[in-house]
């Protein structure tokens, strides 16, 4: 039976991180947060990397112990021997992931307008057919092979940052740099605190490196090295930009743009400049999905081998790759495209997405009391004794950002978790109705393409 084969390396492991990093956070989210923070947005990119960094050390630890797909479901069931928590974070993970590749797919029909000039009006009724499309083509990417999606990842990724430093350069060659008051906060520092609450959505992507662990040649040696430069480069690049594009705009007009990263390149170079920096957007986007499909569709295959998702959901294509995992991902992606606001959405994710990093700095904090003697090819550095105090602080400032959030997203975010335990205790009883009607079916599209 095929299997997944070991075929990238530090490069194509830390382009992937890159990839789903430095993507619709930077040249999407960038406007909306910068109407809390004001010119201090780069302030709350600073925030967020500071989470970012304290749990990639963790990431990049537990990585090291366990280098499997399915990475989160993995820690959380080594460290507390509970196949429902597990389950419940394995769930979250899955969600979240659909709901950040329909996020990132709305933010390219976005660019998409831009680029092409299409109205508004005219761009509300093809939004959702302009995002599936983006989805379905990125999935089809990722059923021809890992090697096949690592290279375009990794052109699509060296544009993207390319298109960063454009804006870095114009910025500084134009003289406009130290321009505006980089600490003119309108909202206060609640204001800087709510932007990285919703920032934190363009940081997530380093967390996902560690579900290609079956894929990449060493593991224990790439995670940690790949993590870590994937959060080192982004910030710096998001920091700078950041500063650059308030130093262009002003926050007021960047706040009101749909297009930030155009905008601020017309300032200087005009109207091509704008359709310059709307084409590098739209491979921003688009690369940004490529990951998060791969990541995903890692997960669902992983937790599947485990036995905590239908059997069929583990079944490896000819071409080596999680076909079944992958069709669930674009599908279940697709579903969320009609929900139409990005920033709501980002919110949902990124809520989820602390609540995800809050149990892995747990889980790691755990296992260094009840595991101490087990191999650790990277150790978390800043320790007290067995207590690591970066994930300490990864535990404090996840739940410090989690009260940012209005509390209807902290509810969403309650739902899907219970949604996932119902899940769980009706698929542990073997009540395998639905499931037996999925498989049966998927074999069935199977032995008809056998045909």
């Amino acid at each position: 039976m095929p299997q997944l084969k070991r075929r990238i390396g530090t490069i194509e492991a830390l382009f992937y991180g890159l990839g789903v990093i430095v993507g619709a956070g930077i040249y999407v989210l960038i406007a909306p947060a910068a109407g809390f923070a004001g010119n201090a947005v780069w302030l709350s990119f600073l925030l967020a990397a500071a989470l970012a960094t304290f749990t990639g050390l963790g990431y990049a630890e537990l990585g090291s112990m366990f280098p499997k797909a399915a990475a989160e479901y993995v820690y959380i069931r080594r460290a507390y021997k509970s196949h429902l928590f597990a389950f419940m974070l394995g769930w979250l993970i899955i969600f979240t992931g659909m709901v950040s590749i329909s996020a990132v797919s709305l933010g390219f029909t976005g660019y998409f307008a831009d680029l092409f000039g299409v109205t508004e009006e005219t761009a509300r009724y093809f939004v959702p057919l302009i995002s599936a499309g983006l989805i379905a083509l990125m999935a089809f990417v990722n059923f021809l092979g890992i090697k096949e999606t690592s290279r375009l990842n990794i052109i699509m990724t060296s544009v993207v940052i390319i298109g960063l430093l454009i804006i870095i350069f114009l910025a500084f060659g134009s003289g406009r740099i130290g321009t505006v008051d980089y600490f003119e906060m309108p909202n206060g520092l609640q204001g800087v605190f709510l932007a990285a609450s919703l920032i934190f959505f363009a940081y997530l992507g380093f967390e996902e490196i560690v579900n290609v662990a079956e894929e990449t040649k060493h593991p224990r040696r790439v995670m940690p090295k790949a993590i870590i430069l994937a959060v080192i480069i982004s910030t710096a690049l998001y920091v700078l930009t950041s500063i650059s594009v308030v130093s262009l705009l002003g926050w007021l007009n960047l706040a009101e743009s749909h297009a930030p990263l155009a905008d601020a390149a017309a300032v200087v170079l005009g109207h091509n400049g704008e359709l310059l920096l709307s084409g590098i957007a739209l491979l921003a986007t688009a690369s940004t999905v490529l990951g998060l499909i791969l990541v995903v569709s890692r997960m669902i295959w992983g937790m599947s081998r485990e036995g905590a998702l239908p059997k069929f959901l583990s079944h490896i294509h000819a071409r080596s790759t999680p076909a079944a995992a992958i069709v669930a991902v674009a599908v279940g992606s697709m579903a969320f495209v009609f929900l139409g606001d990005i920033e709501h959405v980002a919110s949902v994710t990124s809520a989820g997405a602390l609540i995800i990093f809050l149990n892995v700095n747990l889980a790691l904090i755990w296992l260094r009391y009840t595991r101490p003697d087990m191999h650790r090819p990277f150790r978390v550095p800043l320790n007290i004794g067995k207590y690591p105090l970066v994930a300490g602080m990864g535990v404090f400032v996840s739940m410090l950002m989690l009260f940012q959030f209005d509390l209807r997203i902290l509810w969403v975010a309650a739902v899907v978790v219970a949604a996932g335990v119902v899940m769980f205790l009706v698929y542990k009883r073997k009540d395998y109705t639905i499931f037996n009607q999925v498989r049966r079916l998927f074999k069935e599209i199977k032995i008809g393409a056998e045909r």
